[in-house]
C-alpha cells in the first residue's frame, strides 16, 4: 500500500510558484493497479519521484507499507563511473539479494555485450536505458512505478524481451502509472485519476477519467 496524506509540493520556476500537488489524498492498495492522467507540465514526474521517495513534499505525509520501485528508467542510483556489472552487484547488496543471479539477469536481458564490463559513461542513452530497465526487472517489486517521458529503446529484440518479463511480473504486481494518453493506461490499470492544477481526481473507471480530462483538456 502506498497512501497520501494531505500532500502538497510546489516549485518556483523563476517568474511564478508552479503548483503539483495541492494537499492530496489518496491510497493505492495491492493488487489495484492505478494510472494517472496528466498533461504535459502538469507534474507527471514529480509524483512518481514522490511515491519512490526521490523527492521530498513540502507538506503532508506519504506512507508506505510495501516494495515499491524506483521509476522505470531512473538511472539516480547508478554510478556511471562504473561498469553495469560492478553496479548490479552493488544493487543487489543494497536490496539483499544474491549479486551472481542480479548480474546474469542483467547481462541476459540488456544483451550489451562486451559493454556490460565498460563504464557506464561510455553507453549511448539506448544502452543506458536498456541496462536501468534491465536492473529493475531483476528485484520483484509489490508496486512497479512507471512514468511515460521516462527514456525507450529502439532495440526490437531488447523490448520484446523485457516486455514479456514485465506482463509477467505484473499479473501479481501492482502498477501505477503516469501519462497524457488514456490508451497507454488501458494496458495496465482499470482505476483512473486525472492530475490538474495541483488537484488529483479518483475515480473507479478509466472512462470516468478520461470523460474529465478530455472536457477540461
Amino acid at each position: 500500500m502506498i497512501e497520501f496524506d494531505g500532500v502538497s509540493k510546489s516549485f518556483w520556476t523563476g517568474k511564478q510558484r508552479k503548483v503539483i500537488l495541492d494537499r492530496a489524498s489518496f491510497r493505492v492498495e495491492l493488487g489495484n493497479s492505478m494510472g494517472i492522467l496528466a498533461g504535459n507540465g502538469e507534474g507527471k514526474t514529480t509524483l512518481i519521484n514522490m511515491m519512490a521517495g526521490l523527492e521530498k513534499p513540502d507538506e503532508g505525509n506519504i506512507r508506505k507499507t510495501s516494495r515499491i520501485s524506483f521509476p522505470l528508467g531512473f538511472m539516480g542510483g547508478v554510478n556511471r563511473k562504473h561498469s553495469a556489472k560492478e553496479n548490479c552487484r552493488y544493487i543487489a547488496q543494497l536490496y539483499r539479494l544474491d549479486p551472481d543471479y542480479v548480474e546474469s539477469f542483467c547481462r541476459w536481458v540488456c544483451g550489451l555485450g562486451e559493454y556490460f564490463d565498460m563504464p557506464i559513461a561510455t553507453y549511448s542513452s539506448g544502452m543506458a536505458s536498456r541496462f536501468s530497465f534491465s536492473l529493475l526487472l531483476s528485484i520483484e517489486f509489490d508496486i512497479y512505478l512507471i512514468d511515460e517521458g521516462m527514456p525507450s529503446t529502439s532495440d526490437a529484440e531488447f523490448n520484446r524481451k523485457a516486455g514479456n518479463i514485465l506482463r509477467e511480473r505484473l499479473q501479481t504486481a501492482t502498477v501505477i502509472i503516469v501519462s497524457h494518453q488514456a490508451q497507454t493506461l488501458q494496458k495496465f490499470c482499470r482505476s483512473a485519476a486525472v492530475l490538474r492544477d495541483g488537484k488529483l481526481y479518483q475515480f473507479e473507471t478509466l472512462e470516468e477519467a478520461k470523460r474529465l480530462y478530455d472536457y477540461q483538456a
